[in-house]
């Protein structure tokens, strides 16, 4: 309800900003009549002062062109008040013809207005692509606005956006973090979107889409028959959330140290004659070994050979 009072609230301050407009228009377009007339009337005095009037006459002048109306004699003898605010909405030939005939017809019902004048309006959101269609309708063509928005459908039928089907509500998940009132509010425009009316397939879509928690739990164990009944029923829910929320952002007092224990000094270990045992060597270099035989690395079995040997001369 606010967003239609504050739409209607829009719409008067544009019709009141469109009057000004016009009045300013309206005393641009008297002041330049009166000034074409005013020049007029001096061309006329200077042709008859220099005796070109016969000359003036000989010329041929190019007749303004002139545009054919495809809307019948009786749409253009119907007259716009100047009080009438037009429609603040464009269709240039590439948006999508039923969204731009939905917003026209609410914009239309505010303001009210015969069907003449809904043809005449309509006709001034045309741009481009959308104008040069228009014009090129045979002249005489349209008598109704019923009419003009068949042809209008039928001209723009390729730039219609396909229609949204139910099964696009189980597309409609609850993302991580998001709360209970974000996503009713997420899945309530779905619902409206796909114009649905099948109840129990709403309930269980939105079921599937839930993250677990108590609402859930609680719908799992008594089951709503509507959507309407799960709204009903997560007001409690909403206001439980936002007090949890409240009460995790809020920031806890720090808890007071204890008074901690006066620690004994350290006595130097200079006066007691301790040496530091963790203190590490300084680093020496690796003296490289002289190569060839020594007798302590000789293999075993070459010891053993030996002193086989030995035993032998021995006997």
């Amino acid at each position: 309800m606010q967003q239609v009072m504050d739409m209607m609230q829009g719409l008067q301050e544009a019709m009141a900003a469109l009057k000004v407009e016009q009045e300013r228009i309206e005393a641009s377009q008297a002041r330049n009549e009166e000034l074409c007339s005013t020049n007029e009337e001096v061309r006329r005095g200077l042709r008859n002062n220099s005796g070109l009037r016969d000359a003036d006459e000989r010329e041929c002048f190019t007749p303004p062109r002139e545009f054919s109306t495809p809307f019948s004699q009786s749409i253009l003898e119907a007259v716009i008040p100047n009080t009438f605010v037009g429609p603040k909405v464009t269709f240039t030939g590439m948006e999508d013809p039923e969204a731009h005939l939905t917003v026209f017809h609410t914009q239309m019902m505010l303001v009210g207005g015969s069907d003449a004048v809904r043809c005449k309006l309509f006709m001034s959101t045309l741009t481009g692509m959308a104008m040069d269609w228009f014009i090129s309708l045979s002249n005489g063509h349209i008598t109704s606005f019923a009419q003009l928005s068949q042809l209008f459908r039928e001209q723009y039928l390729a730039n219609r956006a396909p229609p949204p089907v139910s099964y696009e509500l189980f597309d409609v998940k609850q993302y991580q973090g998001e709360t209970l009132k974000e996503y009713i509010n997420r899945f309530g425009a779905q619902v409206v979107k796909v114009g649905t009316t099948e109840e129990p397939m709403i309930v269980y879509a939105f079921r599937k889409g839930m993250c677990p928690g108590p609402f859930c739990k609680s719908i799992i164990r008594s089951r709503p028959k509507t959507f309407a009944e799960i709204r009903r029923r997560a007001v409690e829910h909403i206001a439980t959330e936002g007090k949890v929320c409240e009460k995790r952002t809020s920031v806890a007092p720090a808890r007071p140290r204890a008074p901690s224990r006066a620690q004994p000094a350290r006595v130097n270990e200079a006066t007691t004659g301790r040496k530091n045992q963790d203190r590490r060597r300084p680093y020496e270099a690796r003296r490289p070994q002289a190569r060839g035989r020594v007798e302590g690395n000789r293999p075993k079995e070459i010891g053993r050979e030996r002193e086989s040997q030995s035993a032998h001369e021995s006997r």
